[in-house]
């Protein structure tokens, strides 16, 4: 197998985006130098990231993966299997989109007045710029995140009033990399994806955040904490990694 050219190790900077052809096909990985005394392989829904000592040599970084070709290789074609079209590609008739765990279709309207509906098979778009797929996109993104809102705000309040005496401040966040947080403070951000999940998981991170107010941690406890807030809670937690991709839509 051949590896590309490679560049002076010392030209490379830290997070620096890379290829490398592995059985015959070109992969992109993102190299972060790192303090560990190994080489570190992981696939998510970004792609490859490699993470090395600053002591090893570009070369040596590159037959590591020539090594480990056949399981990235595999690991990657398992995350492009998870992605879906959660967000349309255009904001027009026809385009599919997800919302509350359902693939549905877009249905795009000239209308005096922008006013939006979700049915069993469609999202209604009524818009007085129904060809503008930039303003439709805008509404479309808006009236999901106040879907997003009426969905959390209810449902953390429901599980708050099981584990607390106090209501909890509640946001909605925009974050690439998690569904949700709570902070020391116990002040809880969820993500507006949610309101595109399938209602089961989306219960199961608001639940799971809500118990991060009696137990900041992922300790015994706290997991029996999520458990008593929604039962069966470990079946819903594997679930929801097939949906990580949606994060970065």
């Amino acid at each position: 197998m051949k590896l590309e050219p490679l560049v002076d190790d010392a030209r490379v900077a830290d997070g620096t985006l890379r290829r490398v052809k592995l059985d015959g096909q070109l992969v992109d990985y993102r190299l972060v130098r790192a303090r560990r005394r190994s080489i570190g392989m992981e696939v998510h829904f970004e792609g490859l990231t490699v993470r090395a000592p600053r002591w090893v040599a570009l070369r040596d970084i590159e037959a590591a993966l020539v090594e480990r070709a056949g399981w990235i290789l595999r690991s990657l074609a398992e995350w492009r299997a998870r992605r879906r079209d959660v967000m349309p590609r255009e904001w027009k008739t026809g385009a599919p989109i997800a919302f509350r765990g359902d693939s549905l279709t877009l249905a795009v309207y000239p209308a005096r007045h922008a006013e939006i509906a979700a049915d069993l098979f469609h999202v209604t778009v009524r818009h007085p710029h129904a060809h503008d797929e930039r303003l439709v996109a805008e509404c479309v993104r808006q009236w999901l995140r106040d879907q997003a809102w009426t969905l959390v705000a209810a449902r953390v309040a429901h599980y708050v009033a099981k584990v607390s005496a106090h209501a909890a401040a509640v946001r909605l966040s925009n974050a690439r990399s998690e569904w949700g947080s709570c902070n020391a403070k116990g002040e809880i951000r969820l993500n507006w994806r949610l309101v595109q999940l399938p209602p089961p998981l989306a219960e199961y991170v608001v639940a799971h955040e809500v118990a991060h107010i009696v137990e900041l941690n992922h300790s015994r406890r706290f997991w029996n904490v999520v458990e008593s807030l929604v039962p069966g809670h470990a079946e819903l937690r594997r679930q929801l990694d097939d949906w990580t991709a949606l994060l970065a839509s």
